[in-house]
């Protein structure tokens, strides 16, 4: 232990230091969402400001709010070009400011989830990786904690490896380790981690949910996304017995489920009895189940998300949430209004990586209408990108009905999308079917 003491101190050092190295020009891997690292986000910014750093490209997923009020700011615009695989709320805004001035200050780069890790070290080279771990354990290695994510991949090639240990991220087991000897820097910087409050559920997302629910059977394995609806889906689940645990997210419905022994993992194909994610996104008393937890572990996106190991998992059951599906059966997940919203995240992996697994099945939800009630979100033609094909397209669910798409032919897929819209839409929409000539 004292020889891993010293190697500790040794590379313990402030964030200015830390960031010195630094070159202009080159890449910066950011962590992802709760792993972005403040104080050395702020020293970066620092060196920025100061006209020592320039012209430096930075990739991540879902900026935090400290990244948006250290590094991702728009005095800094002109020397640091921010690169997301996915835009969040901050970047939407942060975007918005440039159009504003007419300039183009984020550059989004589309991406599936899984492929976001070899995008990072084979196509993106990653010279910089910032990220916040859990203190040293010891034998030498700190935790990714909430996010393995790209970063599991991303540690073992980038050039430059600054940690910065806060004392709140969890020590979380599986493939998310690292050791001081592959560390460049080291900060300290004990702050609370960034916490996602869970809303309450709308009416619709309450009847979505239990529509969803009742269709899942026990044993499954499930992969839940954000939002109303896939937390909606989990508070029907009480009753159910041997679920299992294989998404993308950790969120605090997942942590009341095990607690309950509803989620247990016991019938599940790949690693049994353990709570498989990639990344996790809640509130301190979910950071702190997690810590520790030897039935908890985090993986790797590019092996979570994969479709050819999620369709390893009998039963596997993916719930995700979309903006609108078109009457042939393609599915926006990512484009508003004619701008990136979001992105493709890992949606399409796991509507494959179900469909793929015997017995799986896939839904994908939304409400009916936006705007309150003034444009129907089953739309004829798509308004922004395909982020599913209709080839993928499974189960699709309104608070008026789920519909299953397999095997059915465009004018069957349109009369059945026609039926789950709002009905106060399903007259246009039929119309428009058929002068399109799909009826």
């Amino acid at each position: 232990m004292a020889y891993y003491d010293d190697a500790y101190q040794h590379k313990l050092v402030a964030p200015s230091q830390a960031v010195a190295p630094i070159k202009s020009g080159c890449n910066v891997i950011l962590s992802m969402g709760v792993s972005q690292p403040p104080a050395l986000m702020q020293a970066v910014a620092d060196r920025a400001r100061s006209g020592s750093l320039a012209d430096i490209k930075v990739y991540y997923m879902h900026a935090n709010e400290a990244a948006t009020k250290t590094l991702l700011v728009p005095d800094l615009m002109e020397t640091v070009r921010p690169c997301p695989l996915f835009m969040s709320a901050h970047d939407r805004a942060l975007a918005q400011k440039g159009y504003e001035q007419g300039k183009q200050w984020v550059h989004y780069v589309p991406a599936l989830f899984f492929q976001a890790p070899r995008l990072l070290t084979e196509h993106i080279t990653p010279d910089v990786f910032l990220v916040t771990v859990s203190p040293m354990d010891k034998a030498g290695f700190f935790s990714l904690g909430t996010n393995s994510d790209y970063g599991a991949t991303v540690v073992r090639h980038a050039r430059q490896i600054i940690v910065e240990v806060n004392e709140n991220m969890p020590r979380v087991f599986g493939e998310s380790l690292l050791h001081i000897s592959d560390v460049d820097a080291v900060v300290e910087h004990h702050v609370p981690l960034m916490e996602v409050a869970q809303k309450g559920a709308s009416e619709e997302d309450t009847i979505i949910g239990r529509i969803i629910a009742d269709q899942i059977p026990d044993g499954a394995t499930l992969q839940m996304g954000i939002g109303g609806v896939p937390n909606s889906v989990m508070d029907y689940l009480a009753d159910h017995n041997d679920l299992g645990l294989h998404s993308e997210l950790f969120s605090p419905p997942m942590v009341k489920l095990i607690k309950n022994g509803v989620m247990n993992g016991r019938r599940k194909s790949v690693l049994p009895f353990k709570h498989v994610f990639t990344l996790a996104l809640g509130d301190k008393d979910m950071y702190e189940f997690m810590d520790n937890n030897p039935s908890v572990v985090g993986y790797p996106v590019g092996w979570v998300n994969n479709p050819s190991v999620i369709r390893k998992n009998d039963g596997m059951i993916s719930v995700n949430s979309a903006i609108e599906v078109d009457l042939t059966g393609q599915i926006n997940s990512e484009s508003l209004g004619g701008r990136e919203f979001s992105g493709p995240g890992g949606q399409l992996d796991f509507i494959r990586g179900a469909y793929a697994s015997k017995g799986g099945k896939s839904f994908v939800a939304l409400h009916s209408t936006a705007k309150k009630g003034e444009l129907s979100r089953i739309v004829c033609r798509l308004s922004g990108p395909v982020t599913d094909p209709r080839m993928d397209s499974h189960h699709v669910v309104t608070e008026f009905g789920c519909v299953c798409l397999k095997g059915l032919s465009l004018p069957e897929r349109a009369r059945a999308l026609i039926g789950i819209a709002h009905p106060q839409f399903r007259d246009l929409l039929l119309e428009e079917a058929r002068t399109s000539g799909l009826m």
